[in-house]
Formats: structure tokens, sequence, C-alpha cells
């Protein structure tokens, strides 16, 4: 029986489509793409993204969560680390935001994966 799906070696494949991201998009999107893979770390990034760019209080964050306090730690060092969001430490405690330079970053990132237009 003859395998149709070998080619000779001279035969070479011709590629029909391209990549629509950039290495270095791609790069990003992946660790921005980790850094989300969590269903506490979205409900964060959301109660951030609505806190409409005022700061929200570690305090309320950790608040709003039935999961322990270093768990929410734990999840804001990932989402500070992929560069989402940053803290501001006043006395003994952390105030959070929405990078906000990120955000056309992930608008970008999301319409092309998806397809369709990201409002942020």
């Amino acid at each position: 029986m003859e395998n149709k799906l070998t080619h000779s070696q001279d035969e070479y494949c011709t590629p029909t489509t391209r990549p629509t991201l950039q290495n270095n998009l791609a790069q990003t999107g992946a660790v921005l793409f980790a850094a989300l893979a969590d269903p506490t770390r979205l409900a964060i990034l959301g109660l951030l993204w609505d806190s409409l760019d005022e700061e929200v209080c570690v305090c309320d964050i950790t608040a709003s969560f039935k999961v322990s306090q270093p768990t929410i730690s734990h999840h804001l060092k990932t989402l500070r680390d992929a560069g989402l969001i940053h803290g501001d430490k006043r006395g003994k405690w952390v105030y959070y935001s929405i990078v906000q330079s990120q955000r056309e970053q992930v608008q970008t990132i999301f319409e092309r994966i998806l397809g369709v237009p990201v409002l942020v």
C-alpha cells in the first residue's frame, strides 16, 4: 500500500497562510494568556478594569474573593509580573490599578486572535 503522505526530497511545502502575530507580539500574548489562565486572576483584572481607572486597595480585593490572602497575593504578583497591573504601597496597604499603557497592546492581541474588535 502506497503512503500518499510522503514527499520526495525535492518537494517542498508552500505555506498558504502566514502567522498574523509578529513574534514579539506572540511572546507578549503568551505571557498575557498565561497570566489570565485562572478564573480568580480574570476576576481580579475585571474588578480593577471596572474601577474606572481608580486604584483599589488590596484589602478590598481580598474581601471580594473566597480565597485566602496569600492566594490573592500570588494572583496579584502574577498579574504584576505580566505587566497588566501595578501597585502603589501606602503605609501597610497596597493600591492596585491597571497599567494604562498595556490597554492598547492587550486590545491588539485579542483582536488579532479573536478576529473581532475589543473595546478597552
